[in-house]
């Protein structure tokens, strides 16, 4: 499977926010945007005038960035946001919150969508009773997600479980600690993603 295995700091910088992928770290001084809040490279602190293809592109690049998906897969999502009812862009953020990485991550069980993904993938979580190893399963209203009894002892479940209300909890899920579950009460919507992402830019990049 594809993926991006470069530094992800990088990323951050490049889009000029916390895309807060790595985790603890991101919310701690160490934070390398914190330290450089300017795209990396060598011309990275160089004032440029972005056409409007250009805020388009790194409008698509920021989100892609966020959830941790790729230009065909990120296209599927948008194709499909396209035939559903409502505003394409609220649509497509809607696809991509229901992702199983991002409900595991948006949870507490994990402490960035990447690590939310591994734990996906070493069988450590249940929809419904039922095995899920798949990130981009798309979760639906009522699905309860639960960390594997055998899995609870993990370390890094149980810190981030522990400090899962510190980072913010959404309010379509509802986390129950003691029993490692959350359940989806209700789908996402546009007031639940408190990313400064203007989807409309994407719909014009791909409706050209």
């Amino acid at each position: 499977m594809a993926r991006y295995t470069g530094p992800v700091c990088k990323l951050c910088r490049r889009e000029g926010m916390k895309l807060y992928l790595k985790g603890e770290r991101c919310f701690k001084d160490k934070c390398a945007f914190e330290k450089k809040g300017y795209p990396p490279g060598q011309h990275g602190q160089m004032r440029k005038k972005i056409s409007d293809y250009g805020l388009q592109l790194r409008e698509k690049q920021k989100v892609k960035r966020i959830y941790g998906v790729l230009e065909r897969q990120f296209r599927r999502y948008f194709d499909r946001a396209t035939r559903m009812q409502g505003i394409t862009g609220e649509n497509l953020l809607q696809l991509l919150e229901r992702r199983l990485d991002n409900v595991v991550y948006r949870s507490g069980f994990a402490r960035s969508r990447k690590e939310a993904r591994q734990l996906i993938r070493h069988n450590h979580f249940l929809v419904n009773g039922r095995k899920v190893n798949i990130p981009s399963f798309l979760c639906k209203e009522g699905d309860v997600v639960e960390v594997k009894e055998k899995s609870r002892d993990i370390a890094a479940i149980k810190e981030s479980v522990e400090t899962a209300e510190g980072r913010g909890l959404p309010e379509w899920i509802s986390l129950d600690k003691t029993n490692f579950k959350a359940t989806v009460n209700r789908l996402p919507v546009r007031s639940d993603i408190n990313y400064d992402v203007q989807e409309h830019l994407i719909v014009e990049l791909y409706s050209k």
